[in-house]
């Protein structure tokens, strides 16, 4: 997935609705680089390079530059460290399938308790890259879908191409200071999921508004979720709300408005925001 580069076309079945894409993968000088561009309504580009990720919203002329601390992919989060995986998902083979007319070995990852979700990964056999994923809710039906419907590997990245003049688009930048040790954040995390860790924190300043929010990402390897600090507008958030397969619940602890957010069950993120405290 990181060294090889290949393109495509990628379906995306989120929170009830399609949409395709033109995908782009290629690695120059060492720098991997990453790109989405819609081939339908609405009109977007997405491209990465390593952990610098832009947003071209072409129909409102909108550019948005996210400087993030962690490389993460378009398709598909895999573990990088897988000691202690198994203590946390059943790993096993569920067969063979073609996928954009190539041959790929399907791997379940099943959790071993209801705080993640089941997951099934397509692979393919000649390059080991994921083809298809699906991400399922407890009572079996797809919460989300990824697929490849075409996929060339070749030794050279297509050039880009954009019909837009984006130095005319109106651009706002989040920053992203250097990660800092989680102990320098002002709450804490009393209860997470076992086998979840510390990915990053960082402190987060939006230009223009310059309201600062702060961020902490925690990863299994297959599943992340963010907790979000800021300033408790005039009325603040209380309560679950869901899409799809992102979970999210805020709750207010004095003039702090705290967010749990990711792509596990609702339980999980109202276990991490229950056990949230200022220090």
């Amino acid at each position: 997935m990181k060294t090889l580069n290949y393109r495509g076309t990628v379906i995306f079945m989120k929170n009830g609705q399609l949409d395709t894409m033109k995908y782009q993968h290629s690695v120059e000088n060492g720098v991997e680089q990453e790109r989405l561009a819609s081939l339908n309504s609405p009109m977007r580009e997405v491209t990465r390079k390593a952990n610098e990720v832009t947003c071209v919203f072409k129909e409102t002329s909108q550019k948005v530059v996210n400087h993030h601390p962690l490389d993460s992919s378009f398709i598909v989060n895999l573990p990088q460290n897988t000691s202690t995986l198994e203590r946390y998902y059943r790993l096993g083979l569920s067969g063979q399938e073609a996928i954009a007319m190539l041959p790929t070995q399907i791997v379940s990852v099943e959790p071993t308790d209801a705080l993640r979700y089941r997951r099934k990964i397509w692979v393919d056999t000649q390059h080991f890259l994921p083809l298809k994923v699906e991400v399922y809710n407890f009572d079996g039906s797809i919460l989300e879908q990824v697929v490849f419907t075409d996929l060339t590997t070749d030794a050279l990245a297509e050039p880009r191409i954009s019909n837009v003049d984006e130095d005319k688009f109106h651009v706002k930048h989040i920053h992203a200071t250097q990660a800092e040790p989680f102990e320098n954040a002002t709450f804490v995390l009393k209860n997470w999921p076992a086998g979840f860790e510390p990915v990053f924190f960082i402190r987060n300043s939006i230009q223009q508004s310059q309201k600062a929010v702060d961020h902490l990402l925690i990863s299994d390897g297959f599943s992340t979720v963010s907790v979000y600090l800021e300033a408790k507008e005039s009325q603040g958030m209380n309560g679950l709300h869901s899409l799809g397969s992102v979970n999210s619940f805020s709750k207010v602890i004095g003039d702090t408005q705290f967010t749990v957010l990711g792509e596990v069950p609702a339980k999980t993120v109202e276990l991490i925001a229950d056990g949230i405290a200022l220090r």
